[in-house]
């Protein structure tokens, strides 16, 4: 099976990066390198961090907002749950959210689960492209969502349409450049179908 390994963040400010990313508690989840590649609008990925209560959502907001993110979407009940949306002083999308709609105890900043959404044009077709680079499909609901199996990463690989991904987020759906992410893992060095990097790390 072909491992999924690290997310590494291109950052215009490698110092402020690796900041933020302390103070709001994902430091262990991704890695930052600098880049100055030209992007604009919607990137196209969204990192997505699941939590047991409502309570750790609000933390996880206030502190991203404390270390200088903004807010795409303000953190609220649904009928899924509760959560909200920030952008990263680098730009990178943030989406927190849990399942109950009621807190079970103290407020703390623990995370569930990290995923990496990627938003695609044709997940049936990108399902198919990383399938035949050796990735094992964990879930699968056609062509809204594909989850791979990545035991060996602290992060999940997920893909979505894009025109729902940016929605979610509450972006336009419009962009253009460089994605500002490179994936690290053992299925060599690639680019997929929608213009995510791959490139080969040790897992």
């Amino acid at each position: 099976m072909t491992s999924f390994g690290s997310v590494i963040l291109e950052v215009p400010d490698l110092t402020a990066a690796d900041a933020f990313y302390q103070a709001f508690g994902l430091d262990s989840f991704v890695n930052v390198r600098a880049s100055d590649a030209p992007t604009t609008g919607f990137r196209g990925f969204a990192l997505s961090l699941v939590v047991s209560q409502p309570g750790n959502v609000d933390a996880f907001v206030g502190a991203a907002l404390d270390a200088g993110a903004t807010t795409l979407k303000p953190a609220t009940k649904s009928f899924w749950g509760y959560g909200g949306v920030v952008r990263a002083p680098d730009g990178t999308i943030c989406k927190i959210a849990t399942s109950n709609k009621k807190d079970t105890g103290p407020a703390t900043r623990q995370v569930d689960q990290v995923a990496l959404l990627l938003g695609v044009a044709d997940v049936k077709a990108s399902k198919r492209f990383y399938v035949d680079r050796g990735l094992t499909v964990a879930k699968s609901f056609g062509g809204k969502y594909v989850e791979f199996d990545t035991p060996s990463s602290a992060v999940t690989l997920a893909l979505y349409p894009r025109r729902a991904l940016a929605k979610d987020t509450g972006m336009p759906q419009e962009g253009t450049g460089s994605h500002r992410i490179v994936i690290a893992g053992a299925a060599g060095t690639f680019t997929d179908p929608d213009g995510f990097v791959w490139e080969t790390a040790t897992v």
